[in-house]
């Protein structure tokens, strides 16, 4: 008979499900609202309907289904499936997976949403056909997950792999966490919208003006870019400075973890060539030893926003 398995990706706003067959195709998806104000319970009820509906949406009753896997955001214990902390919903130790199986009468797997996208493209993206990589998605903050041996390294309880906490500048700016000079603080979408408007208001005949139809509230992750095709050299300057906060914080990875390929996910990895070539030269005039002895590929991301449901999938696949 066959197996299904759900696979959830949870996000502030809204929660999307899908359900799996044995080989890894999705057959049905569906999406709920969250809000932080549902509280964990209601959370969880709305996942375990999610879960639900993705099997009615597939035509599969929801007995044939073997697992549910989760992605959640915050510090996830992978091994328990507790929520240690989630800042943005104020969960504390919340033991999502205990409740979720249930909720269900499945059993359920819980990670960290950036490992289990990382997971995703490992197995079914961009990466899939490397034994290590790293993947990094550039949002408003910088997330990411690192895989090894086609397996998520979490650290210890699961709590590590936070690159978008790395230290990129001593005393610099001040990121959400609390402390100063993050990778996220300089290498981020919003990072780059902030950097692009500052140089937008240092010359008020930029092109970027045009790009952004004269108001600084236009401005996005693409600004810059498109500008600097357009020869305006601000916006080169930007790109160019951007692409060095961003290949800082990779080299440093590189330079740890020597993985095969670099997986860049988030809407700045759409810029394709005009982020990839530079930034591949950056982070090998910056890595410790050099492509051209030990080969490293850094390339865009394959599964876009369903890598966390992917990602999920796997996740409890592995685990049965």
């Amino acid at each position: 008979m066959q197996e299904y398995i759900v696979g959830i990706d949870l996000g502030g706003m809204s929660a999307k499900a899908a359900l799996f067959d044995a080989e890894g195709k999705i057959l049905g998806k569906t999406t709920v609202i969250t809000r932080a104000s549902d509280g964990f319970e209601g959370t969880a009820e709305k996942l375990a309907d999610a879960a639900k509906a993705a099997a009615e949406k597939a035509g599969v009753p929801f007995g044939s289904v073997r697992a549910v896997g989760i992605a959640s955001p915050g510090v996830v214990n992978s091994k328990t499936g507790v929520v240690l902390k989630w800042g943005n919903y104020g969960w504390l130790n919340v033991p999502l997976g205990e409740t979720m199986e249930k909720l269900t009468g499945k059993e359920v797997y819980v990670a960290n949403d950036a490992n289990a996208a990382a997971l995703g493209e490992a197995k079914f993206g961009a990466s899939a056909v490397y034994e290590s990589s790293i993947f990094i998605t550039l949002g408003t903050g910088v997330g990411g997950g690192i895989i090894v041996g086609g397996k998520m390294l979490e650290g210890y309880m699961s709590a590590g792999a936070e690159i978008g906490h790395m230290i990129l500048r001593e005393g610099g700016a001040l990121c959400g966490c609390g402390r100063h000079g993050c990778f996220e603080c300089y290498a981020s979408a919003t990072a780059l919208i902030r950097q692009t408007k500052k140089k937008m208001e240092d010359n008020c005949d930029s092109k970027m003006w045009e790009v952004a139809r004269n108001s600084l509230d236009n401005v996005d992750g693409r600004t810059a870019f498109e500008a600097a095709r357009q020869g305006d050299k601000d916006a080169q300057e930007v790109v160019k400075k951007y692409v060095g906060y961003l290949s800082e914080g990779i080299a440093d990875l590189v330079n740890i973890l020597r993985p095969e390929a670099i997986v860049l996910g988030g809407g700045i990895a759409n810029e394709g060539e005009a982020l990839f070539v530079p930034l591949r030269k950056a982070v090998d005039e910056r890595s410790y030893i050099s492509s051209a002895v030990v080969p490293l590929k850094i390339v865009g991301a394959k599964l876009g926003n369903d890598a966390g449901m992917y990602g999920a999938y796997a996740l409890a696949k592995a685990n049965l």
